[in-house]
Order: structure tokens, then sequence, then C-alpha cells
């Protein structure tokens, strides 16, 4: 990733102690309803941003898309009666113009256009020229390469306020998860852009309000900037998401109830610990790739075997066996079944790609 210039929170004009708290409904349904809200988080919680959906992408149609520019009228109210600064989601350059004329303080771009080049391309030539913070979900699929483009266009349309919101990924088959968190791909954007503010979202990751308390302290495990929950007056009654909305007062409460961690004690005798620890971690790896770099000239071996006799590399039954022994040795050992199938698919990976070279040469 192309190095991005990004301005400190302290520049958007906000308290920057973590948490740092977005909130509001899926979906700005009515004014009352969007006033209510705003109310009960400047009672209840220490929320400077409120979020309300103006327009709302959604998967299938006949569904509620939302209200609109007319909700715009709705943001402006709640800034003007709590002094909470407003973002609303902009998906193409004429929501961004209509946003910019209605006086929206801060901007996010969500997960379905993050994936599109075309579309980022758009709201970064319509924000030409504009000073105003960008909010960017990650894309909706895994990949980090996208979610760094998106940066690298806003920069280079001269926005410099940015921040990443880590709302999940869209992933096949059934998962406790609305959309699984991947915390490695959000962990490796911080590391390309450690100056980049990351906040995540535990709504959206959840799908389900029961989950929002340990994906938040998650969060703030990883040191994340900041959380962005979605809130309603009365989550069941909700036009959209309900299941993964809280109101404001429990909004609140679980932001009281998180454990925020520090990034250094300021004790000598902690620091000469980890560093012991951490030279321990770096010898094991070493010994973990000598294991594997032994473990590969195996394989370039059995390929050639396989060559020489006119066999497939894939062998599904040794496959099979191979998966069997290395997930009940883990099990025995402490290490989850999640863990070694991904190490040991991408071991496994590796030999093939080993092995079909050998074939071809």
């Amino acid at each position: 990733m192309n190095k991005v210039d990004i301005a400190p929170l302290s520049d958007w004009g906000l308290r920057t102690e973590r948490p740092i708290l977005i909130s509001g409904p899926c979906s700005a349904e009515t004014e009352e309803q969007v006033l209510l809200t705003a109310r009960g988080l400047k009672e209840y919680t220490t929320a400077q941003i409120f979020r309300a959906g103006v327009w709302k992408p959604r998967t299938r149609p006949n569904t509620f898309e939302g209200i609109g520019v007319e909700a715009l009228k709705w943001l402006k109210r709640v800034k003007e009666e709590t002094g909470l600064l407003t973002t609303t989601e902009v998906a193409n350059a004429q929501h961004t113009y209509e946003a910019l004329k209605y006086g929206v303080d801060i901007l996010w771009i969500g997960a379905r256009t993050t994936v599109n080049p075309f579309t980022m391309q758009e709201i970064a030539n319509a924000l030409e020229g504009v000073d105003i913070p960008v909010m960017v979900k990650n894309p909706i699929n895994p990949d980090v390469e996208l979610w760094c483009g998106a940066f690298e266009r806003l920069s280079k349309a001269g926005i410099n306020r940015l921040a990443a919101i880590h709302r999940g990924f869209s992933s096949y088959g059934e998962t406790m998860y609305r959309n699984a968190p991947n915390w490695q791909i959000a962990i490796e954007m911080k590391r390309r852009q450690p100056d980049l503010p990351v906040i995540c979202d535990p709504s959206h990751i959840a799908g389900r309000a029961d989950l929002l308390k340990d994906i938040s302290q998650r969060a703030m495990d990883l040191n994340y900037q900041g959380l962005m929950i979605e809130s309603h007056p009365n989550p069941k009654k909700a036009w959209s998401d309900a299941k993964q909305q809280i109101t404001p007062k429990q909004v609140g409460e679980l932001v009281s109830s998180l454990t925020l961690r520090r990034m250094d004690p300021g004790n000598n005798g902690f620091l000469h610990q980890l560093e012991e620890l951490r030279s321990e971690i770096d010898r094991l790896d070493n010994e973990l790739l000598d294991v594997l770099n032994n473990r590969m000239k195996v394989v370039e071996r059995i390929g050639q075997c396989k060559k020489e006799n006119n066999v497939t590399i894939l062998q599904s039954g040794r496959w099979d066996k191979v998966v069997a022994q290395a997930t009940a040795a883990a099990q025995s050992k402490g290490l989850s079944e999640e863990f070694t199938m991904k190490i040991f698919s991408a071991i496994h990976q590796e030999s093939i790609n080993k092995q079909t070279r050998i074939m071809n040469e």
C-alpha cells in the first residue's frame, strides 16, 4: 500500500479517549425515532458521533431502502439539539453531494461500495477540494488490497482525515457471526498504515445483540480506537437489522463494562519479561521454519517419485488421513481444530504447488 497522509483523530474535533463511540440507528426511519435515539445517546452514553443510514443498500429489492434526502434534515436537527456530530453512508457521488449540502460532518463508505473501484473513484472525485473526515468500511470480501485502494483514492483527492471501519467479511457456510471478523485482515491494514485509526463495527460482525460485548472487548484488546454500535429506541420494531440493535441505555452499559488495556504499562519489569518471552517466540519461529523446510524437501522427493511412476499429485485418501491425524493430535495439545485446519491446509497447498512444479519440469 502506498503511504497515505493521515491526520490524527484530534483533528476531527473529537475527544480522543478510547473508545471513541459512534452510535445511532441502522436506518433513519422517522424524525421522531432519530431524535429519540440521539437524545438517549446524549443521556446515557459518551457518544460523540451520531450515525444513521439514509440510503440503505439492501441485498434484496422490495425491502426498506432508506428515506433519502428528507432524512438528512433530521440529522441536521440532531446536531442542533444535541451537539453530536453526524455521519451517514454515501454509496455514490450524488449521495456525497447531498450529504455535503445538508452539512453532514463525517461521511462513511460502506462495504458494498468499497469493493467497487469505479464507484470509489467517483466518490473521491466528488470530494476533490473538500475538507471532511471519511470512514471506510472493509469490503464485503476479505481483500485487503481493495480496502487499501479505497484509502489511496481518497488520499489522492486530498482527504487526510481518514479512518477504517472493520465490519467483518461475508463468508460461505454457517458461522456464529453475521460477517466473519477475520481480525488478521484489519491487523494487516494497521500494519501497513500505523497512523490509520481503526474502528470496530460489532453490530455488523455479530448480527445479534448478545454477541456485541464480546466483539467490542476483542476490539479494545486489539487497541482499536473506537466502536460503531447500532442503537434504536425500540429495537424490536426497527425497520432494518432489528436483531443487532440495542437501546441507547444498553449502549452506555455495554461501553462502561469494557476493560480498557494500556499500550505501555511503563513498568520496566514487565518490559524485560516481555522481551524475554518474545525472544523465546523468535527462537521457536525459527525452529518452525526449519521443520517446514525439511518437510518440503520430503515433499519434493515424493513429487519426483510420483512423476517417475506417472501418479497423480492429489491423493485424497492420504490427505484425509493427514487431516484426521493432525486434528486429533492438535486437540490433545490444546490447539483448536479451526487453527489446525488453516495451518495444514496452507502446508498442503504449498506441497501441491511444489509437486506441480516438479511434474512440469
